[in-house]
């Protein structure tokens, strides 16, 4: 095996691993569980679920995988901190969007080839990129996956 398609392994072994997690996680809490906040005073679990779906779905453009498929959230789980802005979707609503986007995001992700993946991405240009090439499209996921791994770990404080 190459070492670029190595390294996408790793890295996509790791992804599946957290949305593996992250989805026995929110299965193991119920949607009353998931307004709790995760310390007092924190945000609350339906917050974090809207969080991560808002940037997952900013991954897209950056990756070049299309546009933005929810992009209305963007704005109440990320520019906004939780309590802020009324209504927000509701946690049955949440996990619906989050199984939804999983299974249209993860195949989009697997479509790039591992050459493809060490190509610059779209909040870069090009002139940044020849003097950071580190600056890739796999280290957007690698950024991402450190970010799934912190909220599932809040998360698995509301049990």
């Amino acid at each position: 095996m190459a070492t670029n398609q190595l390294m996408v392994k790793m890295v996509f072994d790791r992804w599946h691993s957290l949305i593996k997690i992250c989805d026995t996680n929110l299965n193991s809490i119920s949607d009353e569980q998931l307004l709790n906040e995760i310390a007092p005073g924190k945000n609350r679990g339906v917050y974090i679920l809207g969080h991560l779906i808002a940037i997952h779905d900013a991954m897209l453009p950056i990756l070049n995988l299309g546009g933005p498929e929810h992009e209305e959230l963007f704005e109440t789980f990320v520019k906004s901190p939780d309590k802020s802005v009324e209504p927000i979707p509701s946690a049955k609503e949440l996990r619906a969007i989050w199984k939804s986007q999983m299974e249209s995001l993860t195949p989009k992700l697997e479509s790039l080839s591992a050459d493809e993946w060490f190509e610059k991405h779209n909040s870069v240009s090009a002139e940044e990129f020849e003097k950071e090439p580190h600056r890739n499209k796999l280290n957007v996921l690698l950024t991402r996956i450190t970010h799934l791994s912190y909220h599932a770990g809040q998360l698995r404080l509301l049990k």
